[in-house]
């Protein structure tokens, strides 16, 4: 059964071995509300996740990456997929400064970790513990595996962008289980789902460009990308 989302397209492999996870030049915001088709987009998200999610795997996070089949294209593992986005927030951004009045860029600390429920028609609504528990969208054990996930994830990623001249500001993540029941990093980590900037000139680099009409989106991928492969290829 193939899954068109908003920016990716997931199809069972010819081999029945995973999913083709087929990242394509869409790009979204505001639930979808606000749409453009931009020319390389994928690609570079496509290079960009794969970048990450290998370097995970050598800090010893599982994730459904499995290999790389072409320029736009990636296979992963099936996975039965949680309903939720787990979010994690470093620095105030976003709608957490309209919800708490914050000023953008202020430093939370402790990092902040949400859950959101991943259904598009309500607007990923913001959600607590209570809610998963009693709607069986995942056990006690589970929250805390994601929760315990995705801060680990967190302090991997912050240091990885810190070296590459960035500061990670917040992210989503979704998560997946296999067969076994063993927790596993899922779908992407990539600029549409993070908001990263940069260190020196508080440039931001990430799907934020789009949302706020600031232009040079596709260079801004870009240079995060060649920041990752420089650092990762030393």
């Amino acid at each position: 059964m193939e899954y068109v989302g908003k920016a990716k397209t997931l199809r069972p492999s010819p081999d029945n071995s995973g999913f083709i996870m087929e990242f394509r030049d869409d790009l979204t915001a505001f639930n979808g509300e606000k749409k453009l088709a931009l020319s390389g987009k994928g690609l570079i998200n496509k290079k960009i996740n794969s970048l990450i999610m290998q370097y995970l795997e050598t800090k010893n996070i599982r994730t459904h990456w499995i290999k790389d089949l072409d320029d736009r294209s990636t296979l992963v593992h099936h996975l039965k997929m949680f309903p939720l986005e787990c979010v994690v927030r470093n620095k105030a951004a976003g709608s957490l400064c309209k919800r708490l009045g914050l000023a953008s860029g202020e430093v939370l600390n402790p990092t902040i970790f949400e859950f959101y429920l991943k259904k598009d028609e309500l607007g990923d609504p913001f959600i607590n513990e209570s809610h998963i528990q009693t709607f069986g969208w995942a056990t006690k054990d589970q929250v805390e595996q994601l929760k315990t996930a995705s801060l680990k994830i967190n302090t991997i990623l912050s240091e990885l962008f810190n070296a590459c001249g960035c500061d990670l500001i917040d992210f989503k993540l979704e998560f997946g289980l296999t067969e076994d029941n063993s927790i596993v990093l899922a779908d992407e980590i990539t600029p549409d789902g993070c908001r990263i900037w940069d260190q020196k000139s508080g440039d931001i680099l990430d799907k934020d460009r789009f949302r706020k009409d600031l232009g040079d989106v596709l260079e801004s991928y870009e240079l995060i990308y060649i920041r990752l492969f420089k650092h990762l290829s030393k």
